[in-house]
C-alpha cells in the first residue's frame, strides 16, 4: 500500500499517470475513493494524486493533529515528497483546506478548484447546528451519518452511492470530528483578496450543505475567480456525474 510517512502520520496515496499534476482532496470523513470514476478519463493526460488525508480511509487515524493548520501542514510535506507543483481540487472540507494551502505556501500550487467550498458555515446556520450534530456522533454515530449523507447528494442519485458513503463515514476516525470546531467559525473571504493562486469555484447547483451563494460570496473577494455552476447536482458532483464533472475540470484545470 503506497504511504507517506508525514509529521508522524502514515498517509495513503494513489499516483498515476503523466503530464500536468493534479492533487484531488476528498471531503470530510470519505476517502480518497470518492475520485474514481473520474480517474479513468483524468490520467489519460494528467498525472493524477489521490489521498486520503489523516484521520480518513487507508491512512493512519492519530488522536491529534486533526485541525485545518495540521492537514494543510501535511499537504505541504506531500507535495515536496512527491516533487509536483499541482492544480489542488478539494471538495467540501478539501477545499478549505486546498485555499489554504494556497494561501501560506503559494509556490507549491499551480491553481485551486474548490469544489462545493470553502464554506463560511457561520453565515449558513451551520454554528447552530455543530453542537447538536457532535453530541448525535457520539450517541448513536451510525443512525446519524446515515440520516445525514442523503442530503448531500441531489434526489436521483442512486442509493448505493449513499450507503457507499456512510460506510466510508463509518471507517473513517472519530477525532476529525475536532474539524467541526474550527468550520463553525471559518472564514476565509478576509484573506482572499490575498491569493496569488488561480481559483475556480465548482458548485453544485442543488447542494444543500454549502449553499452556492458562499462560492460567489468568495469568489467576488478573490482578484480573478471564477464560478462554475454544475446544473441539477448536489454537494459531490463528482461523485454525483463524473462525466461532466471532469468535463469542467478539464475547462479549468
Amino acid at each position: 500500500m503506497p504511504t507517506l510517512e508525514v509529521n508522524g502520520t502514515r498517509l495513503h496515496h494513489e499516483d498515476a499517470g503523466a503530464g500536468p499534476a493534479l492533487l484531488l482532496l476528498h471531503g470530510w470523513g470519505t476517502n480518497g475513493r470518492v475520485w474514481n470514476s473520474c480517474l479513468p478519463d483524468l490520467v489519460r493526460d494528467h498525472r493524477v494524486v489521490t489521498l486520503d488525508w489523516r484521520g480518513c480511509g487507508r491512512s493512519d487515524h492519530p488522536a491529534d493533529g486533526n485541525t485545518i493548520a495540521g492537514v494543510t501542514a501535511d499537504l505541504v510535506q506531500v507535495i515536496e515528497a512527491l516533487k509536483i507543483k499541482p492544480t489542488v481540487v478539494g471538495s467540501s472540507i478539501g477545499g478549505v483546506f486546498a485555499t489554504e494551502l494556497a494561501l501560506a505556501r503559494p509556490d507549491l500550487v499551480e491553481r485551486v478548484v474548490a469544489v462545493g467550498s470553502p464554506g463560511y458555515w457561520p453565515s449558513t446556520g451551520m454554528r447552530e447546528q455543530i453542537p447538536d450534530l457532535r453530541e448525535q456522533l457520539v450517541d448513536d454515530r451510525a443512525a446519524t451519518l446515515a440520516g445525514w449523507a442523503p442530503g448531500w447528494f441531489a434526489a436521483d442519485t442512486a442509493r448505493e452511492l449513499v450507503d457507499w458513503t456512510v460506510r466510508q463515514l463509518l471507517d473513517s476516525g472519530p477525532y476529525i470530528d475536532e474539524l467541526f470546531t474550527e468550520l463553525t467559525t471559518y472564514d476565509p473571504r478576509p484573506r482572499l483578496k490575498d491569493l496569488k493562486i488561480p481559483i475556480t469555484y465548482l458548485h453544485g447547483e442543488l447542494d444543500a450543505q454549502i449553499p452556492l451563494e458562499v462560492s460567489r460570496g468568495c469568489a467576488a473577494e478573490t482578484p480573478g475567480a471564477r464560478v462554475h455552476v454544475l446544473a441539477g447536482r448536489g454537494h459531490v458532483p463528482h461523485q454525483e456525474n463524473p462525466r461532466a464533472f471532469t468535463a469542467v475540470l478539464r475547462e479549468v484545470a
